[in-house]
């Protein structure tokens, strides 16, 4: 298990909009709880009600993939049916993929997402700026779940999560900081590895996981990888669009670590 605590890299900004969207995503967590299931199934993104704008309600079949093995040990794949249920929509269903943006399964759910963010997203806040970060936040967000809804459209499964939202910020970090020092819990050590390590091990996770996902198809839920991936590929693109931003930003820190340390120099 490789579970980031931090990263080692300050900022030069006060990360207002990273800090928010914590926020915002901890309050409707709350909410969720109060509500109920039905507010969370109503909110979230269903692929077959956004592929064709349908508010689907009641009971609904969902098909999961299983692989069944016989006395020889052999085995073959069979698709087991039962019912979810859903809760109507009371916006229009396609906008949907933005409020299950800001939607979350469990407290670790939530817990996980919200510190992946806080470690990665000042840094992205910063080369950004406040406005162009929400915009790239969002869109990776929304990507991800194009991405999802590609791999199964009639999916009838409700998916909730920044996971891909953050995927997105995850990607712009390790392609303009790779070097970065992040601080991460390793089996049962804390130790430091660079953020081309940490992230790009995730990411070639995430691939591998999703390319099985694609595979099987069917209705089993679980986590989204295909989002994940999506979201991570948007960030990257992005990445790519502000590179001479994020240079600029990487030279002047660099250059006012110089001269800190040259005017403060650690005592012998």
């Amino acid at each position: 298990m490789v579970l980031p605590l931090g990263d080692l890299e300050r900022t030069r900004i006060i990360p207002f909009v990273t800090y928010m969207l914590i926020a915002v995503n901890v309050t409707i967590f709350l909410v969720q709880q109060d509500r109920g299931e039905e507010f969370t199934r109503a909110f979230a993104m269903t692929p077959r009600e956004v592929m064709h704008n349908e508010d689907l309600e009641g009971p609904v079949p969902r098909h999961i993939p299983m692989i069944e093995r016989d006395a020889n040990g052999g085995a073959r794949l069979i698709v087991r049916q039962e019912d979810l249920v859903h809760h109507p929509c009371p916006i229009p269903v396609r906008w949907t993929l933005l409020t299950s943006l800001f939607l979350h399964g469990s407290w670790l759910h939530l817990l996980g997402n919200m510190l992946s963010l806080w470690i990665f997203g000042d840094n992205v806040e910063e080369v950004l700026g406040s406005v162009g970060y929400l915009i790239v936040y969002l869109a990776c967000g929304v990507v991800g779940s194009l991405a999802q809804i590609a791999v199964n459209p009639y999916s009838n499964v409700p998916t909730v999560g920044a996971s891909g939202a953050i995927a997105g910020v995850m990607g712009a970090y390790v392609l303009w900081f790779p070097r970065n020092r992040i601080r991460v819990l390793l089996v049962r050590f804390i130790t430091v590895l660079p953020a081309a390590i940490v992230i790009g091990v995730w990411i070639a996770l995430q691939v591998w996981m999703g390319a099985g996902a694609f595979r099987r198809g069917g209705d089993e839920g679980g986590v989204a990888y295909m989002a994940h991936v999506g979201g991570a590929a948007t960030g990257i693109f992005a990445a790519f669009l502000f590179a001479a931003r994020a240079r600029f930003i990487r030279q002047r820190n660099a250059a006012e670590e110089g001269w800190e340390a040259f005017e403060d120099p650690e005592p012998a």
